[in-house]
């Protein structure tokens, strides 16, 4: 399964949640139109819920909304072949502060990188503060529980946030990453420091035993309308 940009991403497709706004700024109902959009990303360590997937990775997307409904597909370098995200979302803004949302996430890989996931997300947001909740299946187990869970909560204010996410059923392992986004020029900036226990790590110690890690992402990337 899975990188920084992308858990930004959909943090903000499932819980109408803006690292821009501010507890003090309206947040505007959804277009009625239709609006699609692109976009591309360089990452110099794609990460996934505290998870290294790839050192470096380029990325690609489509999104599509309509009102409340919103559906995209994401592809990314995983070095084994091509991973392809499929989502889909439904959000509603009760007050200019509280919203929620429901959606499905399938993760599907080419070559032998790692089986397919599939999950639906739950997504509530009240003005700065998101909490995201996961269920989801794993591919990779034939028999017996395949079952997997994961919780997040993120705390944003403009341009920074931070996220505690925590793994839970067939998979395990918590993890912490620290952020800032900025744009220049049309693109945005990304730069987060991630903190991995050794359940999520890709580091061993001296003894060959996996340890907690900590990784320095970089992230570039442009959206642009269609």
């Amino acid at each position: 399964m899975h990188h920084t940009i992308k858990s930004i991403l959909l943090i903000v497709t499932l819980s109408g949640f803006s690292l821009t706004t501010t507890a003090s700024e309206p947040v505007h109902p959804p277009s009625h139109k239709l609006e699609v959009s692109g976009n591309l990303g360089f990452m110099s360590e794609y990460y996934y819920r505290g998870i290294l997937q790839k050192p470096s990775s380029a990325s690609a997307g489509l999104d599509i909304a309509h009102g409340n409904i919103a559906a995209g597909v994401w592809l990314a370098d995983v070095g084994d072949g091509l991973e392809t995200d499929i989502f889909s979302s439904y959000s509603h803004a009760f007050t200019d502060d509280f919203s929620t949302s429901i959606g499905f996430t399938g993760y599907y890989y080419s070559g032998n990188f790692d089986e397919t996931y599939e999950e639906v997300n739950l997504g509530v947001s009240y003005r700065f503060i998101a909490l995201d909740y996961a269920e989801g299946s794993w591919a990779g187990i034939e028999t017996g529980d395949d079952r997997y869970s994961f919780l997040s909560i993120t705390f944003a204010g403009e341009n920074l946030y931070a996220t505690y996410g925590q793994f839970g059923k067939i998979f395990d392992g918590h993890y912490i990453e620290l952020g800032a986004s900025h744009s220049f020029n049309e693109f945005d900036v990304n730069l987060a420091l991630i903190v991995s226990s050794d359940e999520l790590s890709d580091q061993l110690n001296t003894s060959g035993e996996a340890t907690d890690s900590e990784a320095l992402v970089f992230t570039l990337s442009k959206s642009f309308d269609l």
